[in-house]
């Protein structure tokens, strides 16, 4: 069995070797690159549905090539490796668009799981019960459309903007702690900062900041969606 098309780009052969044997085992299709100008050209040639992104390449680093594929609207899910444990590296990959971030070294069964989380959240063909749109106060978000509408106008979001909102919806005047977003929205058991959770709050509140409808902050507890 064949799975999704996958695009491995990193410039050390160790870790695309070990990482394409876990996931062809998984039965998805790989394809590599080992810099940033080589990775461009892939994707836009192969349309793979997910690309595992080194932070540090050579030509062009993977920052760089995330920024250009957002910036051409590139439908592809972006998951970056960085070799620091350091926020900062994390903070700018899912501010310029990526959908999930693994540091370095990591165990290819966790990558494996990431990968599937990632093609899961992104994936437009899951029906179900709670594909039924909900509705808070002027927001309507259309699970099955994977749509975002605010007084019938519809707004921009990411896969994983839209995935938060939705979870905060479905919990609508509860509160969820970081850790039961990253469990509810993510879709796996997470060991990473927190701070990913705060990124995307960050930007779903300057995306609903015209509308009724706000993302309140309990301090040392979490987040919950209410009406103002």
């Amino acid at each position: 069995m064949t799975g999704e098309l996958l695009l491995l780009v990193d410039d050390e052969p160790n870790i695309i070797e070990l990482a394409q044997l876990y996931l062809e085992r998984e039965g998805y299709q790989i394809i590599t690159a080992a810099d940033g100008n080589a990775a461009f050209e892939a994707v836009e040639q192969h349309h793979p549905a997910l690309v595992v992104l080194d932070v540090m390449l050579p030509e062009l680093d993977g920052l760089e090539v995330c920024r250009r594929l957002r910036q051409k609207e590139v439908p592809v899910a972006i998951l970056m490796l960085t070799a620091r444990d350091e926020d900062i590296d994390k903070i700018l990959g899912l501010e310029l668009g990526a959908d999930d971030y693994l540091t370095k070294p990591f165990n290819p069964r966790e990558l494996v799981a990431r990968v599937k989380a990632v093609l899961r959240r992104s994936s437009l063909d899951q029906t179900s019960a709670e594909d039924i749109p909900i509705q808070v106060g002027a927001l309507r978000i259309d699970p099955l459309r994977r749509e975002v509408l605010i007084s019938g106008n519809a707004i921009d979001v990411r896969t994983q903007e839209f995935d938060l909102l939705l979870t905060l919806a479905r919990h609508n005047g509860i509160v969820l702690s970081r850790d039961q977003l990253l469990d509810l929205a993510w879709g796996y058991d997470y060991y990473g900062n927190t701070r990913t959770v705060d990124v995307h709050i960050g930007h779903l509140r300057k995306k609903l900041q015209d509308s009724s409808v706000e993302i309140e902050t309990f301090t040392g507890v979490g987040y919950k969606l209410v009406v103002k």
